[in-house]
């Protein structure tokens, strides 16, 4: 795809995929809840964070690596859980998880991915990371539990904001619903992109691969996701997260939190790390920052914990940002799935040398030559 060597940012990428995508699909990826203030908050908070480079430092060769979980990342960099990738493209989950694994950082599959645990597994490998969703239907989430044990999975992120689904008004607008109903307007939308509909045609609508067997005797994408939606476990508390960290034997991630008194109680559980999170933006309208948010964790729990951060991440320097902040890595979601949905496993790819490009680079023009040598000296103010 000759426009992809002329992607210089991740907002290049987000224009190529809002390019190739029917609007509703796009808006679906892009936007968030209600009024989508924590979506914009999301970037303003990286934005406003201001940096004080060292100089004179002999900056010829930096080194991007880490120890993450015991094990080294390239990168301070780990891909989110994002469902329906598929929408996209066909096998997005696959394309993203190949490039996270070419440059040697983890990928997260999530509960509502159109490609299979074991699939992503067989045909992607690298470090694999599983996101569960908690269901009512408890036996169904443990054997989601018990598969990415079995398929070696190295870690579980449970998601912990989304006793609902957030009111994301673009998608009522866009008559994007679940179970899918065609309409006159998304019938015109999706024959906007003739490219984007003939893979739909020639792949078949995505199906959600894990959560097959869900609905008795139904592999309907929209029926599953309905019932999914129906059956997202507001009663998961405390006791439901010690029970699943009795039992899962590796490491364990709880993302979506936002309070330092919740990360406590979290690193008191035994988990191993936690994600500064608001679901991007796509829940709770009005949520604070998590960029704003990382610092009191940080102090609260960072030698207990490992602490990610995601949400509003689009540069390189915003990883070396939160790395000041506290945080050992970041996680992307949107920044390689726009590069996915418009090219595949090379726009993955291209996603992720533009932001180890720019982290590189701004390692060198701090005067920061390792990833343990950034800290807050680096930003005004401290």
């Amino acid at each position: 795809m000759p426009e992809l060597s002329r992607a210089y940012n991740i907002e290049d990428l987000r224009c190529l995929a809002q390019r190739s995508l029917p609007r509703s699909v796009f808006d679906f990826f892009d936007g968030g809840a209600e009024d989508e203030a924590t979506l914009r908050a999301n970037r303003e908070a990286f934005q406003r964070v201001r940096l004080m480079p060292k100089v004179l430092v002999d900056v010829a060769n930096v080194d991007t690596k880490l120890e993450l979980f015991g094990r080294v990342a390239n990168y301070p960099v780990a891909i989110s859980p994002v469902g329906a990738a598929g929408f996209g493209r066909p096998d997005a989950d696959i394309a993203i998880a190949r490039a996270a694994a070419k440059f040697g950082i983890p990928f997260t599959l999530s509960t509502a991915a159109n490609a299979s645990i074991e699939r992503v597994a067989r045909e992607a490998g690298g470090r694999l990371w599983f996101q569960l969703y908690p269901l009512k239907d408890h036996d169904f989430a443990a054997k989601l539990v018990e598969r990415a044990r079995q398929a070696e999975y190295e870690a579980l992120l449970v998601t912990v904001d989304l006793p609902v689904g957030g009111k994301r008004e673009r998608d009522f607008r866009n008559q994007f619903t679940l179970p899918f109903r065609y309409t006159g307007r998304n019938v015109l939308d999706f024959a906007s992109r003739p490219a984007w509909a003939l893979r739909l045609l020639r792949h078949g609508v995505p199906r959600m691969e894990n959560l097959e067997g869900f609905v008795p005797q139904s592999e309907d994408t929209a029926t599953i996701a309905l019932w999914v939606g129906k059956n997202l476990d507001a009663s998961f508390d405390w006791n439901r997260l010690k029970a699943l960290r009795d039992t899962w034997p590796r490491k364990l991630l709880v993302k979506g939190v936002v309070r330092a008194d919740d990360a406590e109680r979290i690193a008191q559980l035994g988990c191993d790390g936690v994600v500064v999170s608001n679901h991007g933006g796509r829940q709770l309208d009005g949520a604070i920052a998590t960029l704003d948010a990382l610092p009191a964790i940080a102090r609260a729990v960072g030698s207990k914990l490992t602490v990610l951060i995601d949400s509003g991440v689009r540069r390189g320097g915003d990883a070396l940002k939160a790395c000041a902040l506290g945080a050992q890595a970041v996680m992307i979601g949107r920044a390689t799935l726009y590069g996915a949905s418009a090219a595949g496993e090379s726009g993955a790819l291209r996603a992720l040398e533009i932001l180890a490009d720019e982290l590189e680079r701004s390692m060198r023009l701090c005067g920061t030559r390792a990833i343990a040598e950034i800290g807050p000296h680096l930003l005004a103010g401290n």
